[in-house]
């Protein structure tokens, strides 16, 4: 997997950085929305908040607008609501703990392992939809990655398969794997790198039914 990452992962702005603060922006910025969508805002709201002191300044009102038309306003206030305390607690910097970076309000525990696995190289595990339905196409075969019981198992999937090296490259090659090859409904299981070790593989989309 690593291999075929080397060689189709996509090059995007937030992978060429190991700041916390630019890779936080990004994980917000993706919660359900494209990555198409996302870039040119990204590069916008940098330019205008190039740090959580920047940001935390920031009008609430200007960090709304500077948002539009990404939707899902709660996702500037978040952001900024996650800058004023690492300004008042931290210095303006996000800490790289798991345990302290879940007591943000706004960081979960897949944004807390992303900031932990991109910006600061540690062992993290994420778990995002496309994570979710790899591991469950590859590890399970079955059952809907969206449940409660589901995600625990997802979870501690991840969790056993971070290496102890390479962390970075791993966890993004999971994410393209996701999104460039076992997507969603038309999976292209012919060139998938884990294809023999699928248990789903080939994958047959479910048939809708007759109305």
């Amino acid at each position: 997997m690593l291999t075929w990452y080397r060689r189709h992962g996509r090059s995007l702005p937030w992978r060429q950085t190991d700041d916390p603060y630019r890779i936080l922006v990004s994980e917000i910025m993706l919660q359900q929305t494209q990555v198409d969508r996302v870039l040119p805002k990204y590069a916008e709201w940098l330019a205008k908040y190039p740090s959580l002191q920047a940001l935390a300044e920031a009008p609430e009102a200007d960090v709304t607008a500077t948002w539009y038309p990404l939707g899902y306003n709660i996702r500037p206030r978040r952001l900024q609501t996650i800058a004023r305390e690492a300004v008042a607690r931290f210095d303006g910097r996000l800490p790289d703990d798991h345990e302290t970076l879940l007591s943000f309000k706004g960081i979960g525990a897949y944004t807390a392992g992303a900031i932990r696995s991109f910006a600061f190289r540690q062992r993290a595990a994420i778990l995002d939809t496309n994570v979710a339905r790899v591991l469950c196409r590859v590890f399970v075969g079955s059952g809907d990655p969206k449940t409660h019981a589901m995600k625990r198992h997802l979870w501690a999937l991840s969790e056993a398969l971070v290496p102890h090296k390479d962390v970075f490259d791993f966890n993004q090659a999971l994410m393209d794997l996701g999104a460039m090859v076992c997507t969603a409904r038309r999976p292209k299981c012919l060139v998938c790198p884990l294809a023999k070790s699928c248990r789903t593989y080939p994958f047959t989309p479910p048939s809708t039914p007759a109305r």
